[in-house]
């Protein structure tokens, strides 16, 4: 009991030693400044200006990459739910609630600026934004029961869009298929048409631009088509 007071002592002695050391330095570094404060004056006032930058950088540089981590986890939480949705889930969508799966999925896939714009007024268009290499697009999804098609004037309306909003690239979306004067055209005016399969791989993880080698086209030959008229009715 003795020996840990004792010791409680003598932490108590270093403690009161160090303070008082503290003390007395910050006196003397006062008093060296209040007498040589004219000589010193400019370094002192260097050293607090760039510790005030370096205090600022730090922060900016902390809050960035704390913006950039909730951006990377909103990104790969997007991924993951996109990831879970079915076509039939998708099926079941209102047309609102589809344009908002095509919008999130352009987010997905680093477009920016994107936008929902769908409405009874929309020109023609339900989705703005720029694709990751900075082209403006327009975008027109169309939830179609799967034994529709898509005829050639819907695409039409979409190359009116393009020319009324300046648009660099079209981008058609649909959950059905496009008929063949539909694909045929969409390849020959340069319009990005995601039919039916396409969107089952853009949903799961594919990204856009990815499909864009192969757009409208890579419906199937007549045994694919047989086998769609069977699954979906016509």
């Amino acid at each position: 009991m003795a020996a840990r007071r004792g010791r409680g002592t003598a932490a108590r002695r270093r403690r009161k030693a160090r303070l008082k050391s503290a003390v007395i330095g910050g006196g003397v570094l006062l008093a060296f400044l209040v007498a040589y404060w004219s000589a010193v004056w400019p370094y002192v006032t260097a050293a607090l200006l760039l510790g005030g930058i370096g205090t600022i950088s730090w922060w900016l540089w902390r809050t960035d990459r704390s913006v950039r981590a909730r951006d990377h986890r909103w990104r790969q939480d997007e991924e993951v739910r996109a990831g879970r949705r079915t076509l039939a889930e998708v099926d079941a969508m209102t047309g609102t609630e589809f344009e908002e799966l095509v919008a999130s999925l352009c987010r997905r896939d680093g477009c920016t600026e994107v936008r929902r714009v769908g409405g009874s007024h929309d020109n023609g268009a339900d989705v703005l934004g720029r694709l990751p290499d900075g082209r403006t697009m327009v975008v027109q999804c169309k939830r179609y029961a799967p034994s529709s098609t898509i005829a050639s004037r819907e695409l039409r309306d979409l190359l009116g869009a393009r020319v009324h909003f300046r648009a660099d690239v079209a981008v058609f979306v649909t959950t059905t298929r496009f008929s063949r004067p539909s694909e045929k055209f969409a390849v020959e005016h340069g319009i990005l048409a995601v039919h039916r399969d396409h969107l089952g791989l853009w949903n799961n993880g594919a990204s856009l631009l990815s499909l864009s080698g192969v757009s409208g086209r890579g419906q199937g030959d007549s045994r694919h088509r047989a086998r769609w008229k069977q699954a979906y009715g016509k």
